[in-house]
Parts: structure tokens; sequence; C-alpha cells
């Protein structure tokens, strides 16, 4: 447990302490120093807002177009049989199984021909074709886990197939689908790879501007942009488990 404790929580905390190290020096453990100096720093930088604002921007249009796209494909995958429904899902997997900066290259030699890189639309795009699984795989399952007697009771009564699924089917598969939505955002937030590749330099991010960072500048900056970066998902996160928790506002909401 405690080997478990440490290698979970232990780069987490370093990570914090060196947010707010004012002096730190291999080989101490602890920094020589604490406070705000290197805050300062990061603050003063002109284009720290833009790229904080675009970070936000980019994964909140990629969870809407994703949801646009996806959600569809998963209940036609969840309800109906055709020729090639499997293979079409484990197709999601495909694009995980390997390094994805060969994905993301040619992907790019594709978005060039279409004067898409470099632009806000090839970085929405990159993050949507990223996050696609969650959103697809997730869903489905959802949809499969509807009664359908339910359904069917609506329908006796008369409720149109339209009524039915945003009364019975979609609040049943909701709490799923925001799971699924939730997954999406934070991976197009802390997505840096296929960002740096489409965007950069016209469209910089949180995760991309870690790079240039991480190699130019002292620990502690990088320390305050992960920091900067791990606090919203871990407000998502939290949200997320008040409203879907146990006797959640939502649920309880649905249940009358």
């Amino acid at each position: 447990m405690f080997i478990f404790a440490f290698f979970m929580y232990g780069p987490l905390l370093n990570t914090l302490m060196l947010a707010f190290a004012n002096k730190y020096q291999a080989p101490h453990v602890l920094p020589l120093s604490f406070g705000f100096t290197w805050w300062q720093n990061v603050f003063a930088q002109s284009d720290l807002l833009q790229a904080f604002f675009n970070s936000f921007l980019v994964a909140t249009l990629s969870t809407f177009f994703s949801m646009l796209i996806c959600l569809p494909a998963a209940y036609a995958i969840a309800r109906y049989h055709f020729k090639g429904r499997s293979l079409f899902l484990f197709s999601f997997l495909l694009s995980n199984a390997f390094p994805k900066i060969g994905l993301y290259t040619a992907i790019g030699i594709i978005f060039y021909k279409m004067q898409l890189m470099g632009t806000l639309t090839g970085v929405v795009l990159i993050n949507i074709l990223n996050t696609m699984i969650f959103m697809i795989w997730i869903p489905t399952g959802a949809f499969q886990n509807v009664y359908r007697q339910q359904e069917e009771a609506a329908r006796d009564v008369g409720a149109g197939p339209l009524r039915t699924f945003f009364t019975i089917t979609f609040p049943s598969a909701l709490p799923a689908i925001v799971v699924a939505a939730m997954y999406t955002f934070l991976g197009a937030l802390d997505e840096s790879q296929g960002t740096l590749l489409i965007g950069f330099p016209q469209v910089k991010t949180m995760a991309t501007a870690m790079y240039g960072i991480i190699l130019d500048q002292a620990p502690m900056v990088g320390a305050i942009f992960a920091l900067l970066l791990v606090l919203p998902a871990i407000l998502i996160l939290w949200l997320c488990y008040k409203f879907f928790g146990k006797k959640s506002f939502l649920q309880q909401l649905f249940i009358k």
C-alpha cells in the first residue's frame, strides 16, 4: 500500500512542492526556499492568458462536436445490427494501439493539403479524432443497457420515437454520456502532440507551451504550468462526483 501511494502521489506532491519553491538545487530533496517568485514570472508572460484561453476553447469545441458526431453513431451501434458493426467498433481501438505521432504525421499531410495546418479548425479536428474512442465506446455500452421494456411501455401509451428517446433512453444513458464528455474534455485539455504538430505556432495551448518551458526555463515554471492544468481537471472530476455520485441531484430528478 505504501509503495502504491508513493508512486501515485509522490510525483504530485513533488510538483506541488516545486510550484511554490523560490530556489531549488539538486541534490537537495527539498527546495532551499519557498515563495511566489516564479508565479510572478509565469503570470508576467504575455501569451499565458491566450494559451490558457485556447486550451479551454479547444477542449470545449472538441467535446461539443465529438458529442454531435459520436452520440448518434453510438446509438446506432448499440441498437442496430449491421454488417461490419464489430469491426467498425473495434477500429476505434486501433488508433490507440500504437504511438500516435505516426498517425498525426499522416493526418498532418492531409491537413496541409486542406490548408488546415496552423488553424483552430485543424486543432479541434485532431482532438476529436484523438478522443472519439471515449465518446463512442462508453455511450454505446450505456445505450445497450437501457431497458427496452421501458421504451416499449412509453411507446404503448402514445409517446413517439423522439419523446421516448428524450424522456426514457437519454436520461438513462446520461451519466455515462457525461463521463464520456468528461474524458473527452480532459483529454483535449491535456493533448499536446497533435496540437503541437497541427496548430503550432499559430494555436498555442498550455500543453504545447510546456514543451518550450521544460527545455528553456527552471523546473519550477514547468511545475506551475502543470498545476494550472491539473486544477481544472480536479474541479471537473469533483463536479461530476457531486452531480453523479450517490443520491445525486440529477439521479433524483430523473427518478421523479
